[in-house]
């Protein structure tokens, strides 16, 4: 028995290495940053420990118009993406003919480069010296107003990043629900049509019950997905997000670290250790309410 056990943990050694060199480690040191106040990365001295990094970033316009921008991202892209791909999975579900034509159609935007569909949706929305955008030549024939969704103000702004953010997501949520609902055995469907259970309640007492797991796994992993955005925004408006007000939390760890105002690790390590204490809430809130609402 010993022997199996030294076996086993030979093979498991490579991932504990792995695990502990690049997660484990990184997530302490940067837990240790965030409380060494006044650091200089050029001479690696800082002249005490302390709350005083989160005060400052608690207190920084930047970081809270960043936290704005991540909460709204987060309450509008999740529920509704989640949503859409519910809907377009039963779609897809109940067609036969060309079935994986159009799985592979709805699949395309996730293997594609987020830069490069950023470029398209700033070809759709951008106005330039020569077009207003193919979005506001759509809004002129129904009679509405042209608006500046990149440069203009700050609703339009959000909202192409919420389309855009529910545009990339969208796919792998198609597909994790197409094989969930393809799973549910058709007995149960057969029983509910001979009982002459009407199509609502069929799905409210049968398929949602059954797919629930996946659709908890989706909410979560979401919430986790959207509090981390930040190419999508720079595919949108570019490197300086301050400046366009369109800043994101990962942005500003980004930018503390790398950007006009970087050089500051200890206050991207405090933002860093904001953000890792509000998506741990948030998901163990997740995982509390699945306890309720899911059907394993």
């Amino acid at each position: 028995m010993e022997q199996r056990n030294g076996k086993a943990w030979l093979y498991l050694l490579p991932a504990i290495l792995f695990l502990g060199l690049f997660m484990v480690y990184p997530l302490i040191d940067v837990f240790v940053y965030s409380a060494e106040e006044g650091y200089n990365s050029a001479s690696q001295t800082y002249f005490g420990a302390g709350l005083y990094n989160f005060s400052y970033v608690l207190h920084d316009a930047y970081f809270l118009q960043a936290v704005k921008n991540t909460f709204i991202l987060v309450i509008i892209t999740v529920p509704v993406s989640t949503a859409l791909a519910l809907l377009i999975s039963l779609g897809l579900s109940s067609i036969k003919p060309l079935r994986n034509l159009y799985q592979t159609i709805y699949f395309l935007p996730y293997v594609t480069n987020t830069l490069a569909v950023g470029l398209v949706f700033m070809i759709l929305f951008k106005k330039t010296a020569y077009t207003d955008g193919l979005v506001n030549l759509i809004l002129h024939w129904f009679g509405g107003n042209t608006v500046d969704f990149i440069d203009g103000p700050h609703w339009a702004k959000m909202f192409v990043l919420c389309f855009y953010t529910v545009w990339v997501v969208l796919p792998f949520k198609i597909l994790i629900l197409t094989s969930a609902l393809a799973s549910v055995k058709q007995d149960y469907y057969n029983a509910a049509r001979i009982d002459g259970t009407s199509s609502l309640r069929t799905f409210t007492r049968i398929t949602l019950p059954m797919i629930s797991p996946m659709i908890s796994y989706l909410i979560i992993t979401g919430f986790i997905g959207a509090f981390k955005a930040y190419s999508d925004a720079v595919a949108l408006f570019g490197t300086d997000l301050n400046a366009a007000e369109m800043n994101t939390i990962v942005g500003y760890v980004y930018d503390m670290l790398y950007g006009n105002s970087g050089g500051w690790p200890s206050y991207a390590s405090a933002a860093a250790v904001i953000l890792f204490a509000i998506v741990l809430t948030i998901t163990c809130v997740n995982l509390l309410v699945s306890k309720k609402h899911v059907y394993y």
